[in-house]
């Protein structure tokens, strides 16, 4: 037997696809929205299986609290910038040099706000906006990077992570497997 639960998260946050390119023939246009600054309602579900119950459960639900936590302070309503695309420099240009860049644990980086002290208080807020990552930032590596932060957390406490659901859009979502 194997059991599987899941639990869902709601967020808001933004993007760009720098990267993206259309077939005209299926896209039926040359329109590349994604390419344009934009913003979505994101959620995802996180499952969790296992072939064993422990106290009746696969796990607490409790257990992806600090998980919620982790979205709602690092990314939600925050804007999700690849290093690598060709607008960093315009959108950060205190961080062109891509110095100055606070690498964290999870896989990301955060503007160093201490070289901007005798900045506006508007400056400063644009730029604690910023979550920069090191991958364009599609739906698919959003929820591969998520899954990653999922897998490594749960695994502590030996728990398996069978899949991560994303969904950019209620009707557009990227699944990925463990």
């Amino acid at each position: 037997m194997k059991w599987n639960i899941s639990k869902q998260f709601d967020f808001c946050y933004g993007h760009r696809v720098w990267s993206q390119e259309l077939n005209k023939e299926f896209a039926l246009d040359d329109c590349l929205m994604c390419r344009h600054l934009h913003g979505h309602q994101g959620k995802i579900i996180v499952h969790l299986e296992s072939e064993t119950l422990v106290n009746g459960m696969v796990t607490d639900f409790k257990h992806l609290n600090w998980f919620k936590k982790f979205l709602d302070d690092t990314i939600d309503h925050k804007f999700i910038v690849d290093i690598n695309d060709p607008l960093f420099p315009t959108l950060l240009p205190h961080y062109s040099s891509k110095n100055n860049l606070h690498k964290m644990e999870e896989d990301f980086m955060l503007a160093d706000l201490s070289i901007l002290k005798n900045e506006p208080l508007h400056i400063k807020e644009l730029y604690e906006s910023y979550i920069i990552v090191d991958f364009v930032p599609t739906s698919e590596n959003i929820s591969f990077w998520l899954l990653k932060i999922v897998q490594k957390k749960m695994s502590q406490i030996g728990i398996k992570v069978s899949h991560l659901e994303y969904f950019e859009t209620p009707k557009s979502r990227s699944t990925v497997y463990a």
